[in-house]
């Protein structure tokens, strides 16, 4: 008899997805579904989720603790006990502290799963032991600074009210690819009730080929958009005055500065045409019911959180907040409000300790003085949830670091990444199906627990047992590292005033949604005056808040193209990868193919290339070879590289993220993929 087990998609996407699998025996799955009785998931999964037993089962998983025996790089390891990875580990720690100081111990991490224990119980041993804090800039650290600009708050509109929209307007964001299940209600709306479809992204991705309309501006330009718009629905009488005087901080002021921001002003920032411009704004202040849904990717720039406030703006000027199905929406974190004390030692966390950039590994482990905030060398890591050799900007000298001699490395993974390539312990990782922990839904409004649904292989273990296992051996004296995963999720939610844990788990999840008047701050944004910010405090925000303009506008900071590097980079997800998880398991690359460029015709045609021709893309930071492939749905001088692929995947051994440059962004930090000029240059095929 066919056995389904209920469990939560852990993977860095929006949805968070209940999932239920299918439990062939004690080690092993069959197939993977969603929950269809969950409103939000309804029964639907991302493609690379479903078939998840072949990532789970793979030949490749790691099983045993490994010790390097070549060289740094090489992938040449052998099996060691348990014990002895652990004493090694714990040996080299305690020798670059006593040598640099606990500041020479960077444990680095990030969201490989988004369960709270696995994900950020490594927080626990920093803090108790008193080793180099995180900053953690990859992902999420623009959108929100901009998002908390103006809202004030780290929730949104219920996405579940997308079925109750007359419009629907995908800003940055994917979701056919990224986020499936809001693709999914926009699909239903457009069905019953004919909701329009809108998708704002520099090029026609999936979600632009299933919309009503796409907008195609240049890469890092949205907040100019924005700002058009806002001057139409000013000029037009689409505001909602009366909203804006008694919600809002600067209302007349905001429109007097919107006056010279017209659509000639952003058609030239944009690229696109004054009447694509119109049309959309006035489509906007026609619909009141309009659902914005805000993604990362316009983030993912210089210019990042400027664009993500202005955007957020709209539904202040048309007053769109107070009808269900309007508003807007970037991340849901701040519905869940959980107290995550005793996951992340918070309680026992040192004063005075240095806090590095994750976006700038290259330039700490290079040893650059401002990225290493005057301190000394990093001397010993412990890697968890991440894979900075692939992923982080500036990887050439990602890798330099990584190749250091003086430099101990332990990851902890499933796979033989790049990065574990580089270490000197890999030690072997559960999956989400084999421990237990609890997740928010960053997308959505749900709370849920989940718990092993098969045994871990081989002798894999999981990031709550390292953590724990590690800290004793290092004199950590936390009560977190004595107390199992189950029982701190079960005391984390008690606190938060749940029941425990084996309630949530048995109700499957629980609905953290606000009341409507307080989910669409009807009763007032989550600024201490309870007003929307137009002209919002940014040196509060960060210390390089002053870099950003005191109302919306297009702060100009991006990496502009110019006569030596006239092409814009935008490094988007491909629909088959999570960042580099799958892109070891054969179907997702054979789905994916290879690494290629998207080039707009008038391009291919200036550069005398055709389909299929390669090319090299590069800067001042380095170059990579790529094949052609003519796709006329961005703008001319746009380049769309769909990642992330391994380094090795590239013919030359070098990734995408040879070209980002590891410069963060305003006010409070943040990588910037998509914000990279180039030049192209034809180059004869691969021998």
């Amino acid at each position: 008899m066919t056995e389904f087990v209920q469990s939560v998609c852990p993977h860095d996407c929006p949805s968070t997805c209940a999932l239920e699998i299918e439990r062939l025996n004690a080690q092993t799955i069959g197939s993977v579904r969603g929950a269809a009785d969950n409103d939000f998931t309804d029964g639907a999964i991302c493609a690379k989720v479903s078939r998840y037993a072949e990532r789970v089962h793979h030949k490749d998983r790691l099983l045993y603790a490994l010790k390097r025996v070549g060289p740094k790089g090489s992938g040449q390891f052998e099996r060691i006990a348990w014990d002895e990875a652990l004493e090694t580990v714990t040996r080299a720690f305690k020798a670059a502290e006593a040598e640099f100081g606990k500041e020479s111990v960077w444990p680095y991490r990030y969201a490989g799963t988004m369960g709270y224990v696995q994900r950020d119980g490594i927080e626990r041993l920093v803090n108790d032991l008193g080793y180099s804090k995180q900053h953690k800039t990859i992902c999420s650290t623009l959108a929100s600074s901009g998002w908390k600009a103006g809202v004030g708050a780290g929730w949104g509109a219920d996405p579940r009210n997308m079925l109750e929209a007359d419009m629907i307007v995908f800003w940055g964001i994917n979701p056919v690819a990224s986020h499936i299940n809001a693709a999914n209600l926009a699909r239903k709306a457009r069905k019953e009730r004919g909701t329009k479809i809108v998708s704002i992204d520099p090029y026609r991705g999936h979600t632009a080929k299933m919309a009503d309309l796409h907008l195609a501006p240049r890469p890092g330009t949205d907040g100019a958009l924005a700002c058009a718009v806002m001057h139409v629905l000013f000029k037009e009488g689409y505001a909602d005055k009366a909203f804006m005087a008694a919600r809002t901080d600067v209302p007349k002021e905001l429109e007097r500065h919107l006056e010279d921001k017209t659509p000639a002003w952003a058609s030239e920032i944009t690229g696109l045409s004054e009447e694509e411009i119109v049309s959309f704004a006035r489509a906007y202040g026609q619909t009141p019911r309009t659902f914005l849904r805000i993604g990362y990717g316009m983030s993912r720039n210089r210019n990042g959180a400027a664009n993500v406030h202005a955007v957020s703006c709209l539904p202040a000027v048309t007053g769109s907040w107070k009808y269900r199905g309007g508003g807007a929406m970037q991340a849901n974190g701040g519905l869940y409000a959980m107290d995550k004390t005793l996951i992340e030692g918070s309680d026992v966390e040192k004063d005075g300790v240095r806090m590095l950039d994750m976006s700038q590994i290259g330039p700490v482990l290079t040893g650059d003085a401002e990225a290493l905030k005057g301190g000394g060398p990093v001397k010993a890591m412990l890697i968890q949830n991440c894979n900075p050799v692939t992923v982080a900007p500036e990887s050439a000298k990602v890798r330099d670091g990584f190749l250091r001699d003086d430099l101990f490395v332990c990851v902890h993974e499933q796979f033989m990444t790049e990065t574990a390539k580089m270490a000197d312990i890999v030690l072997p990782a559960t999956t989400f199906l084999e421990h237990h922990d609890i997740y928010q839904g960053g997308g959505h409004v749900y709370l849920q627990v989940a718990k092993p649904v098969i045994d871990p292989p081989g002798e894999c273990r999981s990031n709550h047992e390292v953590i724990c296992e590690l800290a004793k051996r290092l004199g950590g004296t936390h009560r977190g590292f004595h107390m199992t995963a189950w029982d701190i999720i079960d005391e984390t939610v008690r606190n938060a005033g749940f029941k425990g844990a084996e309630a949530i788990y048995s109700s499957r999840w629980v609905d953290c949604s606000k009341p409507f008047e307080q989910q669409q701050f009807l009763s007032g944004f989550g600024h201490p005056d309870g007003k929307f910010k137009f002209a919002p405090d940014w040196p509060a925000a960060g210390p390089d808040g002053a870099k950003l303009p005191q109302l919306p506008d297009h702060p100009g900071l991006e990496d502009a193209s110019n006569d030596l590097r006239p092409y814009r980079l935008v490094t988007a997800p491909a629909r088959n990868f999570l960042n580099t998880s799958f892109t070891e398991t054969e179907t997702s690359r054979k789905q994916e193919k290879g690494p290629k460029v998207l080039l707009h015709s008038q391009d291919c045609k200036s550069l005398n290339v055709a389909q299929g021709d390669w090319v090299r893309l590069g800067n001042e930071r380095g170059d990579v070879l790529v094949p052609v492939d003519v796709f006329d749905g961005l703008q001319p001088g746009v380049a769309v590289v769909e990642s992330i692929w391994p380094n090795s995947a590239f013919v030359e051994g070098r990734g995408i993220n040879y070209l980002v440059s590891a410069e963060p962004g305003a006010p409070n930090g943040g990588a910037v993929f998509h914000d990279t000029a180039v030049w192209i240059k034809p180059e004869r095929a691969p021998q």
